[in-house]
């Protein structure tokens, strides 16, 4: 007998048919496809030990952070109301509002993953903290160092 893997509950499937993409703005799947190894989930990595990386997201209005992927346990918390669009691997766009001091957790299983991009829809910038666990099953992503905040030197 076959035993089937459950997911975790917010692993997000890649839709295999290029069809279910067709309604997203034109070079958006072509995008989302050749970003599938892109673990910057943020503008800025501010923060990394061990287990977890913290990040700063902003997001301008009309502009759209680029496609990622999350393979481990994360929550983000939005530090300003603001209004998003989110396009997923599945296909699904989704049109959320976003209030000050909202947070969201999600939690992924092996070879569990959400591929996705956000868009600023609003009329204000965006901003949001992620704290990803990358101590978990999936082993975390690479992220380049250009991606991470440089503390200035300081005189000692």
């Amino acid at each position: 007998m076959t035993q089937t893997r459950a997911h975790g509950p917010d692993h997000v499937e890649m839709n295999p048919d290029p069809a279910a993409f067709a309604h997203w703005p034109d070079g958006l799947y072509q995008e989302m496809l050749q970003s599938r190894d892109n673990g910057c989930v943020g503008s800025i990595l501010v923060s990394e030990t061990p287990t977890m990386r913290v990040w700063h997201l902003h997001i301008a209005p009309g502009k759209r952070c680029g496609f990622h992927r999350h393979v481990n346990r994360y929550f983000w918390t939005a530090m300003v109301d603001g209004k998003a669009r989110g396009y997923f691997s599945s296909g699904e766009i989704r049109d959320v509002e976003h209030y000050k001091g909202e947070t969201r957790h999600f939690d992924y299983g092996k070879d569990d993953e959400m591929l996705h991009a956000v868009e600023n829809i609003g009329d204000t910038e965006l901003i949001f903290t992620t704290v990803e666990f990358i101590d978990g099953p999936n082993a975390p992503l690479p992220i380049p160092d250009h991606m991470r905040l440089n503390a200035p030197e300081t005189a000692h």
